[in-house]
């Protein structure tokens, strides 16, 4: 059974949107693109390369595919990542893509819950969901992650999507692995354990 892993960047308060640059997500007024730069380290760069090296493909969004489409098939070819990220096969979840052009991109058709089932099962190492807060959310609720890395940044923005948005399913985590590096930033590998638990201190 391959592993449907999500790989996201967060704020301390929990925002994900747009990490990488000023233009890369101003959906309702988001005015922090490019937040995550300023706050992290080549600890953090080399720990994330690591999670693309030991999974076989990546699950993405429409408008992460997009973005990533948009700027890995032309980025700087002596960088070993760019290498990687144009190599690994991206299944890509959308309503809207008539097709996906990016090398070894395949456009997931039908009902995205029942895609992702079938994709657990098929041949191949694990896969990744990268930024995608939407599709992460569909998958959340429907039992389909079974792992969660997440890199927690010491900067609060106060505004912005996040990936536990309001009326996620309530979860008990595993802790996998927790590092901090020389940035201050929390790297956390997490997998879902049932429902939380509850007690009193009184």
């Amino acid at each position: 059974m391959r592993k449907i892993i999500v790989c996201t960047f967060l704020t301390l308060d929990g925002v994900m949107q747009a990490p990488g640059g000023p233009d890369e997500d101003a959906q309702s007024g988001f005015e922090h693109g490019g937040w995550q730069k300023p706050v992290s380290d080549d600890e953090v760069g080399t720990i994330v390369s690591g999670w693309y090296e030991v999974s076989d493909a990546m699950l993405l969004g429409r408008k992460t595919y997009e973005i990533f489409a948009s700027y890995w098939p032309t980025a700087d070819p002596d960088n070993p990542f760019t290498h990687r990220m144009n190599s690994m096969h991206k299944y890509v979840a959308s309503r809207t893509l008539a097709s996906v052009e990016w090398q070894n991109s395949t456009l997931l058709e039908g009902d995205i819950v029942d895609a992702v089932r079938e994709l657990k099962t098929s041949d191949g190492g694990d896969i990744n969901v990268v930024g995608s807060g939407d599709l992460a959310q569909t998958l959340m609720r429907h039992d389909l992650v079974d792992e969660y890395r997440l890199t927690i940044h010491p900067v609060i923005i106060g505004t912005g999507k996040r990936l536990f948005a309001d009326g996620a399913v309530p979860t008990a985590l595993e802790p996998v692995s927790v590092t901090t590096t020389k940035s201050g930033t929390v790297v956390g590998v997490y997998r879902p354990n049932g429902k939380p638990g509850h007690g009193s201190y009184y």
